[in-house]
C-alpha cells in the first residue's frame, strides 16, 4: 500500500513517475536567424507629408525556443549601424553620422530579451531592451510565430517570423528635427525573418 511507505520513498516515488511522464523533446533549442532571409525595417514620419522606409541590411540574431510548450528565451539581435539604407546616398550619410546614428562611434545597436510572453496561440509579446547610442531603454516586441518546418530548399529546420515594435528616438538622445517636425521622433519597426534549429 503507498500510504504504508515512508515519506521520502513516496516523494522520491512520485518525482520519478512525474519525470517519466514529461515527452523526451520538451526541450529548447537554439536558433540562429538566417541573414539572407532577414528584413529590419523602420517607417520615419518625414516633415508631416509622409514616411521614409529605411532598412539595415546587416544584422544577425538568436534565441531560444522550445516547439512543444512555446517558451522563448534568451532574444538577442544585433544590428550593424552603418548598414542603414533608405535608398538616397545623401540622406543615408546623414543617417550615419551624428545627427542619427553616429556609426563610427557606435558600430552596433542590440536588443535583448530575457524571455517573451505568450499571448496567443503563436502570438508573443516581448519586453526586453535597446542599445543605442551608447544608451539602454525598454522596448517592447510583438511578435507571430508563422510557421516551423524543415526548408524544402535548404531541408534544415526553419522557423518563420513576424514582429513589431515602436520606439522615441530621442529617448536615446537622437533629437535632430523633433522640435521643429522634420524628422519624426517615433520609430515603427518591421522585422521580418528565418531562423534555423541547431
Amino acid at each position: 500500500m503507498t500510504h504504508a511507505l515512508p515519506v521520502r520513498l513516496r516523494r522520491a516515488l512520485c518525482a520519478g513517475l512525474l519525470c517519466a511522464a514529461l515527452p523526451a523533446f520538451a526541450q529548447s533549442a537554439r536558433y540562429e536567424i538566417d541573414p539572407d532571409h532577414l528584413t529590419l525595417a523602420f517607417l520615419v514620419e518625414h516633415i508631416g507629408y509622409a514616411k521614409v522606409l529605411g532598412q539595415f541590411r546587416k544584422a544577425s540574431g538568436s534565441y531560444s525556443f522550445d516547439e512543444a510548450s512555446g517558451q522563448l528565451g534568451a532574444v538577442r539581435i544585433e544590428v550593424e549601424t552603418d548598414s542603414v539604407s533608405s535608398q538616397h546616398n545623401g540622406r543615408d550619410r546623414h543617417l550615419r553620422g551624428g545627427d542619427f546614428l553616429n556609426a563610427s562611434r557606435f558600430p552596433r545597436m542590440v536588443f535583448t530579451a530575457a524571455d517573451g510572453k505568450r499571448t496567443g496561440e503563436r502570438q508573443y509579446e516581448i519586453a526586453g531592451e535597446l542599445e543605442l547610442l551608447g544608451r539602454r531603454q525598454p522596448l517592447t516586441l510583438t511578435a507571430t510565430w508563422n510557421k516551423s518546418a524543415p526548408s524544402p530548399i535548404t531541408k534544415q529546420h526553419t522557423m518563420g517570423v513576424s514582429a513589431r515594435g515602436s520606439l522615441r528616438r530621442s529617448a536615446f538622445g537622437m533629437d535632430y528635427g523633433v522640435a521643429n517636425g522634420w524628422v519624426g521622433d517615433e520609430v515603427q519597426l518591421l522585422i521580418e525573418f528565418e531562423a534555423i534549429r541547431k
